[in-house]
């Protein structure tokens, strides 16, 4: 049986020690002190242990089925779910107008974390309604947010997303539903969508479904796509529940993981939808959701890896196998653990570099969002566009790649469904496709990012670690092992983006080849970033003398091992992305 354990402490560290959230001037961070951030992420954590952690194997177990038009999730999820109700979890971030906690984006991002990790599949559930919920609330009508949000705050009511049709997913100018005007100023919204997390199920009395269709005589490809809101039940004036809309799960996908979760094709046979926002400007409505949702897929997964990574440790500090090359480690057993072996070390702290590495990342992220937003910071607002589509695929790339790691060290148990770590591989597969595949986002970030303000936000995330690099170099220790590998790293992304700029327009294809080591590097920069961050902060912490020298010694240490063993590998990316394309698209089709 798989367990977690809420990594509070390190979540407070870089919260408060790494980003000192509390004396920031963003405005309600001045309420994030260490004693109102510990009581919220104590209590989460007590909720991610004791009920979503053990529902995990069974969502995995049970899956969903559909009976007579109904979803019925999991044993135990409609119980776990109204607990997550009662305690206020999901307006933690939403608007108080509405019911909501007003909490900023950084702490609901880590208490996020844990969520996740604990049971991804039903995390989903809250996790979809958050982002309908945020299209809504910036794009909706007054009378729209009036009707719908309280109850989304709540959680009574959850949301969902419509984007993917059988014949396209990511060309979107290519949907087929139809949104025809009636003289009431409704829509009757036609068509079938797949791929719908979240769509029916039995844990909120009704669904607000989000969809992107074509209202017909508008413009062609995505110019003419509009938003509506389609909700499960209609809503009357008084708020209450009216009859059931014209729109119906077809089925369900039988998946590789995330079984918990309900993946739906939805039939809307003439269902009355509600224009969200300008008619023809649903994709700007909906990436308000796309674009939360990339960044709550990164956070899905370096997730996985933390729980992963927790199994595989304990396993290696269990499990005895051979004897420690140097000498007996163990000698009242019969063997050592395998955790003294050099290999299963470097297995790990690969791991735990990189769950730690991420986890700073992703909540530095989420400062952005949160300065953005609620200072209307726009530099902000360009870096954190700048770094969506590398929070979403390197972490979740990385995030693989580490369950797959921690797999690995449980040998043959970890191909065993009894210890978990199998499915925790599985569930976390799909964060690398959903919400735009991760070689979409090293398009986004190539073609459409990277250019973006005549390349000034690309040139101004160097300026952030040009100055951070020169405010601490007088500090020798910081210098030479963090400080100097993040300064050679960042001028192989800056050499890979002057690449991009000498060839990309004479062939676009050398920049497109290139793109996905571009994301990588991109990302790999960033993890040196804040690794260096959290370095200095615990240096700090030890030279004040902190009563805590162990935890920071191992920090700095993990810090060591990441810029010594994982950061070097942007000179490959670089390499990779020199080549060009004529290996890349050397091949005729018909050759492969």
């Amino acid at each position: 049986m798989p367990h977690y354990t809420a990594p509070t402490k390190d979540m407070q560290f870089v919260l408060h020690d790494v980003l000192q959230v509390s004396e920031q001037s963003t405005p309600g961070y001045a309420d994030l002190d260490r004693d109102f951030t510990s009581a919220i992420l104590e209590e989460a954590g007590k909720v991610s242990v004791e009920v979503l952690a053990p529902l995990n194997p069974v969502g995995d177990e049970e899956g969903c089925h559909l009976e007579n038009g109904v979803v019925r999730t999991p044993k135990g999820f409609k119980a776990a779910y109204d607990q997550m109700v009662e305690g206020g979890w999901l307006g933690l971030d939403a608007d108080p107008e509405y019911g909501g906690q007003g909490m900023p984006f950084v702490l609901g991002s880590a208490v996020g974390e844990m969520f996740t990790a604990s049971n991804m599949a039903f995390n989903m559930y809250q996790g979809l309604t958050h982002g309908a919920y945020s299209a809504i609330h910036e794009h909706g009508s007054d009378q729209q947010k009036a009707t719908y949000l309280p109850k989304m705050i709540e959680g009574t009511w959850t949301g969902t997303m419509n984007l993917t049709e059988p014949h396209c997913g990511t060309d979107l100018g290519l949907i087929r539903t139809k949104a025809e005007p009636q003289d009431d100023g409704t829509y009757k919204i036609s068509g079938q969508k797949i791929w719908i997390s979240a769509g029916e199920h039995d844990l909120s009395d009704n669904i607000i479904h989000l969809v992107l269709a074509k209202i017909p005589g508008g413009p062609d490809g995505v110019k003419g796509i509009s938003l509506f809101i389609v909700p499960k039940f209609m809503v009357k004036e008084d708020g209450s529940l009216g009859e059931r809309n014209s729109l119906s799960c077809g089925g369900l996908e039988k998946k590789m993981g995330i079984h918990g979760n309900a993946t739906c094709v939805m039939n809307y046979d003439g269902a009355t939808g509600f224009l969200i926002g300008e008619m023809h400007k649903g994709m700007r409505a909906m990436f308000t959701m796309m674009n939360e949702a990339r960044i709550g897929v990164g956070l899905q997964g370096y997730a996985q890896g933390v729980v992963a990574y927790q199994n595989a440790l304990a396993f290696a500090q269990d499990r005895l196998q051979g004897r420690a090359v140097t000498g007996t480690e163990a000698p009242d057993k019969p063997a050592d653990p395998i955790i003294v072996h050099p290999d299963v070390r470097r297995n790990l702290m690969d791991q735990k570099s990189f769950i730690e590495g991420a986890r700073a990342f992703a909540l530095w992220a989420a400062t952005l969002i949160d300065k953005a937003k609620r200072d209307e910071d726009k530099a902000a607002d360009d870096l954190v566009s700048l770094l969506t589509p590398i929070v979403k695929g390197f972490l979740t790339d990385k995030g693989f790649e580490t369950t797959v790691l921690a797999q690995q060290t449980l040998g043959g148990s970890g191909f065993t469904k009894e210890w978990g770590l199998e499915q925790f591989v599985r569930d976390s597969r799909i964060t690398m496709i959903y919400e735009g595949t991760n070689g979409v986002q090293s398009l986004d970030l190539v073609g459409r990012k990277l250019p973006m303000n005549g390349g000034q936000t690309f040139m101004g995330f160097f300026e952030l670690i040009k100055g951070f690099i020169k405010e601490n170099e007088a500090n020798e220790d910081l210098n030479k092992a963090f400080l100097e590998p993040l300064k050679k790293a960042s001028k192989d992304l800056q050499a890979a983006g002057m690449y991009f700029m000498q060839n990309g327009m004479q062939n676009p294809n050398n920049a497109l080849s290139g793109s996905y080591d571009f994301m990588h590097l991109f990302g790999q920069v960033c993890m040196g970033y804040v690794w260096s961050m959290m370095a200095k902060a615990s240096y700090t912490a030890l030279e004040n003398g902190t009563s805590d020298t162990e935890f920071h010694e191992t920090k700095i240490a993990t810090g060591k091992y990441y810029m010594a063993r994982q950061l070097p590998v942007t000179g490959t990316h670089l390499a990779r992305i020199e080549s060009g394309a004529d290996t890349v698209m050397a091949l005729d089709a018909a050759n492969f």
